[in-house]
């Protein structure tokens, strides 16, 4: 609970401005704005073109700061998003995109069923990109003070992007937090691993060639690793240190050998294969966002695959939901 009270703690300076102020502030950060992107070589040409309409969202705010990490449950949130209706669809889009799926696994070394599960937990398999104007979300998430830096880079990678023409500014309907196309590619992640796929010279990620294998690509090069496990439930004893549990996915702590932590775990659910040399961490997801948690429940163990989702979205819940869905596929491919 301490996430949300910071939050609203935070958002306490928007709460005390009229609309009105809000937007005469909004294009007074838009002007200063506009210094820095001139500076960074944005051409004014391309800054009009992108900003000059953009509007302060206060839905975006809303959003932003009642995300679903920050309230639902574990057992909750897994369950919205592996759900027995996604993995049929999951199946059908796979069914119907087969020999291009199958091509980009072998390629890339990501597997499908990993794929699918991105995309499905992302946009339910391309059913729902977003509709939100994505200059002017990531214009009022710079203008706002939460996490402002991080968006102004975001907008500024993206102003670039349409400086060298590889996105087209009126193609940028997307979701309230700036992301794009099937697998939610924010603008950095567009700029570092996106590729044209099918060689047509743009890049496409509402198109299936092209996200696909962007996806895939991504996964790869930050360091996903085919067949290696994400994550196990385990039931833990009461005897294990607080140091050990992780409750934050800014940066998962205190790994060790799976062996090391045996003495802390309840065994009787745990595979027969599991390879006790592996360094694992313990995520106890629940504590501080939910109210009144328990203690050591639920509790996982996460290898180096689990850390990999976790750079694709910071969230411990996400990661979990993604490795759960996954696994769903792999027992019906």
């Amino acid at each position: 609970m301490k996430i949300i009270k910071i939050l609203l703690f935070i958002n306490i300076f928007f709460c005390n401005l009229t609309n009105a102020d809000i937007n005469i502030e909004f294009e007074n950060w838009k002007k200063n704005f506009k210094k820095i992107a001139l500076s960074k070589n944005i051409s004014e040409e391309t800054f009009n073109l992108a900003i000059e309409n953009t509007k302060y969202l206060p839905n975006v705010i809303k959003y932003d700061r009642y995300q679903p990490e920050f309230y639902e449950d574990t057992r909750t949130y897994i369950s919205k998003r592996a759900s027995l209706k996604k993995l049929r669809q999951g199946l059908e889009l796979y069914e119907q995109n087969q020999e291009l799926i199958n091509k980009i696994e072998k390629e890339f070394k990501i597997e499908k069923e990993l794929m699918l599960a991105l995309m499905g937990i992302e946009t339910n398999f391309g059913n729902y990109v977003g509709k939100m104007d994505i200059l002017s979300s990531l214009a009022t998430l710079s203008f706002d003070k939460r996490r402002s830096e991080f968006f102004t880079n975001e907008l500024i990678t993206l102003l670039k992007l349409i400086e060298t023409k590889k996105i087209d500014h009126e193609s940028l309907y997307g979701s309230w937090a700036g992301a794009f196309g099937f697998f939610q590619f924010m603008p950095s992640t567009i700029d570092n691993y996106a590729i044209d796929y099918n060689n047509n010279k743009e890049i496409n990620l509402k198109n299936n060639i092209d996200a696909f294998a962007s996806a895939a690509n991504y996964l790869s090069k930050i360091g996903w690793r085919s067949e290696k496990p994400c994550f196990y439930k385990v039931v833990l004893k009461d005897n294990i240190p607080n140091k050990y549990l992780n409750t934050s996915a800014q940066k998962i702590k205190n790994k060790k050998r799976l062996s090391f932590f045996m003495k802390y775990i309840d065994d009787e659910n745990l595979p027969d294969n599991l390879n006790f040399n592996y360094k694992v961490a313990i995520v106890t997801p629940d504590k501080d966002i939910v109210k009144n948690p328990e203690k050591l429940r639920p509790a996982y163990i996460v290898y180096d695959n689990y850390e990999v989702i976790l750079k694709w979205n910071r969230s411990l819940r996400f990661s979990l939901a993604v490795c759960t869905l996954k696994d769903k596929f792999k027992d019906e491919l």
